[in-house]
């Protein structure tokens, strides 16, 4: 009986069809009329009100919802009403959220970060490849360039902590059709480093007026909170060489070095690495065999590596020896003691392991040898199954003290 009740009281917290909500609950009696015969671009999550997981992300989900209202619609399926939809698309892990663009019959996977403005953003840069074919082609027409209007330049640039290089351009003019196609390729070269955007000046006058006085202009909004301060002009060359150089030096002055962050739980894994090209993963000796100002200078010299590395956007966490036995084992580590280190490729489960010393040189010069295909990846050799952890409090852990012990202690 407590299981039913427990099991109602879920339903009705994540119930995903209140009146006010712009989340479509879809079916297998009404998949095909809504979603695969519509012109429409879907985000499709596929749920179950019992995954914690869905339970935690659903906030995030809507908030994206309301915020494409208009633009993309966004649906979601409980897979325990819909066999057949979940057979049809292999799904395997919950929640699993797929785009549906102009190609119906080749949904892509949404593998962007899990919040609002992540679902905001994969949605709003699939619109001009959905269109694409539907409409005449518009300068700085990619699927890396998000086309910005009057109506969304604030919710998508200014209140994005994101960095961002937004052209202001005409249609008619030299200067913006010559540049274009840079500005597409530098798009594509800097893709997860910084975003860009385009506004045509011609047809949305109020950002234009706000910002520029002539076309093209090219702007630049830093990283982190966006005032009027934070907006700088664009002072390099027009090629594609000239705006990737401009922009790498931009994201190293302004870009804090990524933290480097404790393996706690599957979230913390998730959120650290899933996203990521590559994600650098380090275990330390355990808090005995190593105390704290041991620890404090192994991590230490991860962050003078992450510090040199931070414009490539990895993901940078650690764990104590012992504590992901399962990750160790699956990424072969521990087998030459303890600190190791393993760059992880998530999405496709390989890894490299560093044989050679942990110092910011032995590091170093690991990571270049990975990028220069001088260090192979090997498949890893299980899931990756994260356990829960406390998180480490920078203290000294107690050893056991044998004159405590009590023999009555034990009888």
């Amino acid at each position: 009986m407590w299981r039913l009740l427990a099991l109602q009281v879920l339903t009705s917290a994540l119930a995903l069809d209140p009146p006010n909500s712009n989340i479509i609950e879809l079916s297998g009696s009404n998949f095909n009329e809504m979603v695969l015969k519509s012109n429409d671009l879907w985000l499709v999550e596929f749920f179950t009100y019992w995954s914690v997981e869905c339970k935690k992300l659903y906030p995030e989900f809507q908030k994206a919802a309301d915020a494409l209202k208009g633009v993309v619609k966004v649906g979601a399926v409980d897979i325990d009403k819909d066999e057949y939809l979940t057979e049809r698309y292999n799904i395997k892990f919950l929640p699993t959220f797929k785009m549906f663009g102009e190609n119906k019959k080749k949904p892509m996977d949404f593998d962007g970060p899990r919040t609002a403005q992540g679902f905001i953003d994969d949605a709003l840069a699939m619109i001009p490849t959905t269109t694409k074919s539907k409409t005449k082609p518009q300068l700085f027409d990619s699927e890396n360039v998000v086309r910005l209007t009057d109506n969304n330049f604030d919710n998508i640039v200014i209140d994005s902590p994101d960095m961002w290089l937004v052209v202001f351009y005409g249609p008619s003019c030299g200067q913006c059709k010559n540049l274009a196609s840079h500005w597409v390729s530098a798009a594509f070269q800097l893709k997860g480093k910084m975003k860009f955007g385009a506004l045509d000046a011609t047809i949305h006058p109020e950002k234009t007026k706000e910002y520029v006085q002539t076309y093209p202009t090219v702007k630049y909004f830093r990283f982190g909170k966006k005032t009027r301060r934070s907006v700088v002009d664009y002072n390099g060359g027009p090629l594609s060489t000239d705006i990737v150089r401009w922009c790498l030096d931009k994201i190293e002055e302004d870009l804090p070095a990524p933290e480097i962050l404790q393996i706690l739980n599957d979230d913390s894994f998730k959120n650290g690495c899933q996203s990521k090209p590559f994600c650098v993963i380090s275990v330390l000796p355990h808090i005995l065999d190593c105390r704290s100002d041991c620890r404090n200078n192994y991590l230490d010299v991860l962050k003078r590596v992450c510090e040199k590395h931070k414009t490539r956007m990895w993901g940078w966490m650690w764990s104590q020896a012992g504590d992901q036995s399962d990750l160790e084992h699956a990424l072969g580590m521990g087998g030459f003691g303890y600190p190791s280190v393993a760059v992880v490729n998530v999405k496709t489960t390989k890894y490299s392991l560093m044989k050679g010393s942990f110092s910011v040189n032995g590091i170093n010069n690991f990571l270049w040898y990975l990028l220069r295909g001088r260090e192979s990846f090997s498949p890893s050799r299980g899931f990756y199954n994260i356990s829960s952890v406390e998180a480490w409090n920078g203290r000294d852990s107690e050893s056991p003290n044998s004159s405590d012990f009590d023999i009555h202690d034990e009888l």
